[in-house]
């Protein structure tokens, strides 16, 4: 058994698009409507074959999570790049581009190396090994 994708609301569809496929590699597939609902969706596929939706609707309420404070449910999602050195390079890529940095490399207490990441929309994206 494996996760076959998790999914993301989004309010700008295009902007976070953009940013999953140059941060990260992600290969966008066509983008999705339904106009009876106002719905729009991409699918991004990374080189793993781990695939996320992204999606937009009209009345979707906002995520109650901020970069301070978080809620319950999801709250993350992890992107390993191979090696410490990677991380570092990775994370400072995307921080000279813009990106907000909630939390700068570390080993973790459970053996992780990782820095913290905000997307364009407030989500945390960890970079790891």
């Amino acid at each position: 058994m494996r996760i076959e994708h998790v999914a993301l609301w989004a309010r700008d569809l295009e902007a976070m698009k953009a940013f999953y496929v140059q941060a990260f590699g992600a290969a966008a597939g066509e983008r999705y409507t339904n106009p009876a609902h106002g719905f729009a969706s991409y699918f991004l596929r990374f080189d793993s074959g781990a695939r996320l939706e992204l999606m937009q609707m009209p009345g979707i309420a906002p995520n109650p999570n901020t970069a301070q404070a978080q809620a319950l449910g999801f709250v993350h999602i992890a992107v390993a790049t191979g090696s410490q050195q990677a991380v570092d390079a990775t994370t400072a890529r995307l921080v000279a581009g813009g990106a907000v940095l909630q939390s700068p490399a570390h080993w973790t207490g459970d053996g992780y190396y990782e820095s913290v990441l905000l997307d364009p929309e407030g989500n945390r994206v960890e970079i790891t090994i």
